[in-house]
C-alpha cells in the first residue's frame, strides 16, 4: 500500500513475504525505513554487517545504509520520504534525529515489549485502514500515525540503552552530537570540533557518553568513518588513494594505518577478501 503525493512525497506500508521482498532494496534519494520482524528470527546484511532481529522487533534505516540481503518469514516495511515527514523540521515532536535516524555509527534495534504490543499492533492496523482513505485529510491522518510510530519507537529505544539515566537537555545532547557526526564525518575527526559546535568541553561530552554507553565521542566517530570507509571499498572502484581524498585524510599512508588499526586488514586486503568471497 502506497500513498503519493502531488510532490513526489510517499509513505509506503508493507506486509513483507518472498513474493514481494524486493521492495526492501528500491532505497531513494531522502528515503526512511523501518523493518519491523514478526516472526522467527530475521537476518539482514547492512553495509557488509549481519544483524539479527528476533519476533517483534524493528530496524530503523536511512538512504546511506546500504542493505546487502534479507531473509525472513514476514515482517512490516514502514518507507517514507523527507517531503512526506521531514524528522528533523518534526524534531520537537517526535525527538528521533540522532537516536532512530542519523544515529552516526550506531543501528537502532527497537524491541517491542509484551505489554507495548497491543500499542503497536492496534496502530499498524489503523495505519492500513487510513492508507484506504482517498479525502482531503489522509495525508494529515498519514502524518499523525507516523508520528506516533516514532514517537513509540522511541520510548521504546530509550528503555533499552540506559538513556533513562539521562534528562532531557543531556539526552539532546547525545542526540545532535550523532546528528552532527553523521553530517560532518567526512571532513572533522576531532571531538574538539563537535563539542565546539554544541557549545561543550570534549570533557563534558566524553563524561556524558560514558553514562550510556562504552563508546567515546572520539569512538563513534572513527566508527562512522570506517562505515563508510568499508562501504567505498566495497561498493565502489575507487583507488584507495581517492577514498583516502573522500574521506578527509590528506595522505593515503594516515588513512591505511587508520583502518589497519580498525580492521586488522589494510584496505586492499579488505577489498580483496570480501570482493573474492562475493
Amino acid at each position: 500500500m502506497k500513498y503519493t503525493g502531488k510532490a513526489n512525497e510517499f509513505l509506503r506500508l508493507t506486509d513483507l513475504n518472498e513474493d514481494n521482498k524486493n521492495l526492501i532494496f528500491e532505497v531513494n534519494e531522502s528515503d526512511l525505513t523501518i523493518i519491523w520482524n514478526t516472526d522467527s528470527p530475521l537476518s539482514i546484511v547492512i553495509d557488509n554487517i549481519e544483524y539479527q532481529l528476533l519476533k517483534n522487533e524493528m530496524i530503523f534505516l536511512t538512504e546511506f545504509h546500504k542493505i546487502d540481503s534479507i531473509n525472513f518469514q514476514s515482517a512490516r516495511l514502514v518507507r517514507f520520504n523527507r517531503p512526506f515527514y521531514c524528522i528533523i523540521d518534526h524534531d520537537t515532536e517526535v525527538s528521533c534525529k540522532g537516536l532512530l535516524f542519523f544515529g552516526a555509527s550506531n543501528v537502532p534495534i527497537v524491541s517491542i515489549s509484551d505489554e507495548e504490543f497491543e500499542k503497536f499492533d492496534v496502530l499498524w492496523k489503523m495505519f492500513r485502514l487510513e492508507m484506504t482513505s482517498k479525502d482531503n485529510l489522509q495525508v494529515d491522518m498519514l502524518q499523525i500515525m507516523l508520528q506516533r510510530l516514532l514517537i513509540l519507537s522511541v520510548r521504546s529505544y530509550k528503555n533499552t540503552i540506559q538513556f533513562d539515566k539521562l534528562d532531557k537537555s543531556q539526552l539532546d545532547i547525545v542526540r545532535e552530537f550523532n546528528f552532527l557526526v553523521e553530517s560532518n564525518f567526512l571532513k572533522h575527526h576531532d571531538v574538539a570540533y563537535y563539542a565546539s559546535l554544541l557549545n561543550k568541553s570534549p570533557k563534558t561530552l566524553s563524561n556524558l557518553f560514558s553514562i550510556v554507553s562504552k563508546k567515546t565521542p572520539l569512538n563513534i566517530i572513527h566508527d562512522r568513518i570506517m562505515l563508510d570507509a568499508r562501504k567505498r571499498i566495497l561498493y565502489t572502484d575507487k583507488s584507495i588513494k581517492e577514498i583516502a581524498y573522500d574521506l578527509g585524510y590528506e595522505d593515503i599512508q594516515t588513512f591505511s594505518r587508520f583502518f589497519k588499526n580498525k580492521e586488522g586488514i589494510s584496505p586492499i586486503e579488505y577489498r580483496v577478501k570480501f570482493k573474492n568471497s562475493k
